[in-house]
């Protein structure tokens, strides 16, 4: 079977003697010597990857399900250049693809028992679907709301009802002889217990129709409980035989199973991933890997978050444990170098392996950095999400460790990002922002034409618990949240906007123009509120920051170019 490819399969010749930049590490530590172990994401990775995508694209077959595609650029022992590519999982059904890697060693070991638990499996799917359909269900609906109907109109007219006894009551009073009045009342009182058990008889009725509807209901739901608990046990216990039998292989020639490299219990899909796939096939075939990249393909209700055509990272709770065993027998990579680079401010340019990281302005007491689109502004919870603009700071200024972020962008906008390098500044500047003493001018391109030239947007914005990290506007909870904006111009089928903010909400700017109560045009490349656009970047960038220096007391300005 063929898995190697030549590059040209992918790009063309001329890109693969061109940039190098590395936009992310796979990385881990060495079990037995402790070293920190990468391999790079590389732009020469993604390009090959695009051409991949291409080839997807054109193939229906990989669009019918979503999941994780992925690339390693090798090079064979006489110094060619080759490319292996892999699947997570299994695709349509195989495990064994014509033209892809191959599954870790293992499978085979259970490939009947594998068969037989997925044969279960899809016949518990089938029947959840079955009862999911359930007839009696949109029957309950319907007949549930007929009846509400009819109690609120009845309500309706007995309230009127009442109503008009009161008003005959006071006027019987003054008008009739007691005689006359007792047998008045009496009607009325009896016309008040007829529509009693005129309600009573109806809410009878209800519960004569839709109880046994809704034991039937409830019997169901409490099946399709059953048969997905029954459907988890099988899978942890045929997830618990493939880790045993899996074997990996590293760099060093050392062969361990998953359950050896995690005694702790691994969650299901730990060795079906591209990476595992993709280094031990290069450890155990006599390939060096010099970059490696996957991304998202095709859409799958599982992973609603997951963007087709995105790149992603190691996954933090199958891939990122198994790096460092993975890459062991690797040379560890030569520290990043510093070297200058094209900013407003000469020689202030700092590199984290090749990727860029301009600072615009930098003295004793705050730095302040041009964010690139895609890096996080201080590391996240996870082991994949470490790299941010403070990580790399701290690891490339000298007495950095008391570093601190004043604020923040999302991972996706460009532009200005400030740093206190001690606390009291830290503390100073955080009051400004807290205060709203800080100006903020953001651009933006919208992905339509907006009427209007200038205004103001004042929606309050709360987390949506649902789906974090989204927010949406939200009267009751929301916290109020202000933003002036102005059109720069209108590029064809798109507007050009200038944002100013007077709060400081997450994701203010982009819920703001997306929500129909505001600007209603999502920012185009905003894939989380529903840009289907298919561009490279959020197009949005933190452009000015205007604010008082905390020591030097006088105004700073800064302002950077807007890079789309």
């Amino acid at each position: 079977m063929v898995v190697l490819h030549a590059l040209s399969d992918f790009i063309d010749c001329d890109f693969a003697n061109g940039d190098s930049s590395c936009s992310y590490w796979y990385e881990g530590r060495c079990p037995q010597s402790g070293d920190c172990l990468k391999l790079p994401r590389t732009s020469m990775s993604e390009a090959i990857t695009h051409g991949l995508m291409q080839y997807l694209a054109n193939n229906d077959c990989y669009s019918r399900e979503g999941k994780m595609y992925g690339i390693l650029l090798v090079e064979l022992p006489n110094g060619e250049q080759r490319v292996l590519k892999a699947f997570s999982g299994l695709l349509n059904g195989c495990s064994v693809v014509e033209g892809w890697v191959p599954p870790i060693p293992g499978r085979d070991e259970v490939a009947f028992e594998e068969a037989r638990t997925l044969a279960e499996l899809d016949a518990i799917k089938q029947e959840i679907i079955t009862l999911k359909q359930l007839t009696e269900r949109q029957q309950y609906e319907i007949l549930f709301n007929d009846f509400e109907q009819q109690l609120q109109a009845m309500s309706d007219r007995h309230r009127y009802c009442k109503h008009q006894r009161q008003e005959k009551r006071q006027q019987i009073c003054n008008t009739l002889s007691p005689e006359a009045l007792t047998i008045a009342l009496e009607q009325l009182d009896e016309e008040s217990r007829q529509q009693g058990i005129e309600r009573r008889q109806l809410k009878r009725q209800q519960n004569a129709v839709l109880q046994p509807l809704q034991q039937l209901i409830t019997a169901t739901d409490t099946r399709i409980s059953e048969l997905k608990r029954q459907r988890k046990a099988l899978s942890c216990e045929l997830q618990a035989k493939m880790h045993a039998s899996y074997s990996l292989t590293n760099f060093s020639g050392r062969s361990q199973s998953l359950q050896e490299l995690m005694p702790g219990g691994s969650p299901t899909g730990t060795g079906d991933c591209c990476a595992p796939k993709l280094l031990h096939y290069a450890a155990t075939h006599n390939l060096k890997p010099l970059a490696m990249a996957e991304f998202w393909w095709g859409v799958s209700s599982v992973n609603q978050d997951k963007i087709p055509g995105k790149f992603y990272g190691a996954c933090a709770e199958r891939c990122q444990p198994l790096m460092g065993f993975l890459l062991s027998g690797l040379k560890p990579p030569l520290p990043a170098r510093e070297k200058g680079v094209r900013s407003p401010f000469p020689d202030r340019g700092r590199v984290w392996g090749e990727v860029t990281l301009p600072i615009i302005y930098e003295d004793e007491w705050l730095i302040a950095v041009n964010k690139p689109a895609g890096l996080l502004s201080v590391p996240g919870r996870y082991r994949d999400r470490q790299d941010s603009v403070l990580s790399r700071l701290r690891h490339l200024l000298p007495d950095s460790m008391e570093l601190l972020s004043v604020h923040r962008l999302d991972q996706e906008t460009s532009g200005i990002l400030l740093l206190a390098r001690d606390r009291q500044t830290h503390r100073q500047l955080s009051q400004q922002f807290q205060q709203r003493q800080v100006h903020k001018v953001y651009e933006a391109i919208l992905s339509g034409v907006l009427t209007v030239e200038q205004g103001k947007i004042d929606l309050p914005l709360w987390g949506d618990p649902e789906n974090r990290p989204d927010q949406k506007v939200d009267w009751h909870y929301g916290k109020p949240s202000l933003t002036h904006f102005q059109v720069i111009a209108i590029e064809g089928d798109y507007t050009r906007v200038e944002f100013t903010p007077l709060t400081g909400r997450t994701h203010q700017l982009r819920v703001h123009a997306a929500d129909a109560q505001g600007l209603g045009i999502i920012i185009l490349g905003d894939h989380l509120y529903g840009c289907r656009a298919a561009t490279s970047r959020l197009h949005l960038h933190a452009r000015e920051l205007r604010f008082e220096h905390p020591q030097l007391e006088k105004t700073l300005h800064l302002q950077v170019n807007t890079p789309f």
